[in-house]
């Protein structure tokens, strides 16, 4: 396992350093490849947001340009998130409305609207470009999967991010290899990588292998990665909101055996400790857990204890951190997710941790759009949403300092906790890059 992974480490980190050597007279004549362009013409939501980060941060002359320098430079790969988001059409929501659509209907309605507008609508579209450029980010691995099993299901959010990136192909695109993201940094261009909310099953129960039948299907139209479970217990093994952890299931074993021949990185992101554990343990490439926290430095149900992370670790995978301020604890803000990152390198090595965000920037008038949709009545709480309470209360000042399009603030911020070069490529990409090549 060691010498495995240290010769893809090779391969993948030369690959990573290669595009960052190589592409300085690229990334000078090339206005997405910049520092420039960063932190120039930034909208008033993005800049907002950085202007709280930046705050927080304080960081120096020295350290700022550093920082932006080396996130311009890098391939720069979001572990688990999303690609921003347009505004729903709240005057095409409200006529729904009135027509009587059902609340399934309207639902997937605007789900569809803040996922593909930007690809038909200039105004959104702008933005769409403006939020990728600000960001830095060359490729997210991109949630493209609706939480459960069900194939029909998981197409929906799919086919949604191949409508859009077939009509911006030229500036966003779905890669399909991890050549595909060199290519996109060379070119100045920008891509998905995509990850389905759930293992796809057939939920006929002839036999494992018809059961698993569309693992493979799902990886030839695109998908790269998959939760094992989500909050609640499946048949492969108990999600992290179950009280009791009962592990992986004896299905669950043959599960992540068809992934690792197909090609799909297991995903424990969402699973209890003990069957994370057994996944990692399990399998025979790779296994992540793609946007979580360390347990060491802020207890929750959404976080994973040492002994999971090294289980991970071990076998040559890591642990995203997440923006999500009550998952990070404390301060909530950039310095909880730096905090976070810290653990991780220092107990574990800097191979041990990426970032995976779980967040999305959104249009700067979703507010005003969502407002024209007249209200419903009391719903009830979605079976995906069933989590344990916590009493932590999240501000908006902590939202806007980890926001998505801060993120050549958060390779400052490493620049700031005294991290080398090197070790911060492969926190911000490299690592990535690594899981992804051996997963091929």
């Amino acid at each position: 396992m060691i010498n495995r992974r240290q010769a893809v480490q090779t391969i993948a980190g030369a690959c990573t350093l290669a595009v960052a050597a190589g592409q300085g007279s690229a990334a000078e004549a090339s206005p997405g490849n910049s520092v420039e362009a960063l932190q120039s013409r930034l909208n008033p939501k993005i800049q907002d947001a950085r202007n709280v980060a930046m705050k927080i941060l304080n960081p120096s002359k020295a350290e700022l340009e550093r920082g932006l320098q080396l996130h311009a430079e890098s391939i720069v790969f979001d572990s688990y998130g999303f690609g921003p988001r347009a505004s729903v059409d709240g005057d095409v929501v409200a006529a729904a409305v009135d027509a009587g659509a059902s609340a399934a209907e309207l639902k997937d309605m605007q789900e569809e609207m803040t996922m593909t507008r930007f690809a038909t609508d200039p105004v959104q579209e702008q933005e769409y470009r403006e939020a990728w450029r600000a960001s830095g980010v060359t490729c997210v691995f991109n949630n493209a999967g609706e939480e459960g099993q069900d194939p029909m299901r998981l197409l929906k959010r799919l086919a949604r991010h191949t409508y859009t990136t077939d009509l911006l192909r030229g500036f966003v695109f779905k890669a399909a290899v991890p050549g595909d993201i060199v290519a996109a940094k060379k070119e100045d261009r920008h891509c998905y990588y995509l990850t389905g909310n759930g293992v796809p099953l057939a939920q006929q129960w002839v036999s494992v292998e018809d059961e698993l039948k569309y693992v493979r299907v799902f990886y030839q139209l695109g998908i790269r990665m998959m939760h094992l479970t989500y909050q609640r217990r499946n048949m492969i093994g108990d999600g992290c909101g179950e009280k009791s952890d009962a592990g992986l299931s004896d299905f669950g074993h043959r599960a992540i055996a068809e992934m690792n021949r197909v090609g799909i990185i297991p995903d424990c992101a969402h699973s209890g400790w003990k069957t994370s554990l057994e996944a990692a343990k399990s399998s025979t490439k790779p296994m992540v857990a793609s946007h979580s926290t360390c347990n060491a430095v802020y207890p929750h149900f959404r976080s994973k204890p040492d002994e999971v992370i090294r289980a991970i670790v071990d076998g040559g995978g890591y642990i995203g951190i997440c923006c999500i301020p009550r998952y990070l604890g404390n301060s909530g803000d950039i310095n909880a997710l730096l905090d976070h990152v810290d653990y991780v390198i220092k107990k574990f090595g800097a191979d041990a941790v990426a970032i995976g965000t779980d967040v999305a920037y959104t249009a700067q008038d979703s507010g005003t759009q969502r407002a024209k949709v007249p209200r419903r009545g009391k719903q009830r709480e979605e079976f995906r949403m069933l989590w344990p309470k916590d009493d932590f209360k999240t501000t908006g000042a902590m939202n806007e300092s980890i926001a998505w399009t801060n993120w050549p603030l958060y390779t400052v911020g490493l620049v700031q906790r005294g991290h080398s070069d090197e070790v911060i490529r492969k926190v911000i990409g490299g690592n990535v890059m690594r899981v992804i090549q051996d997963s091929v």
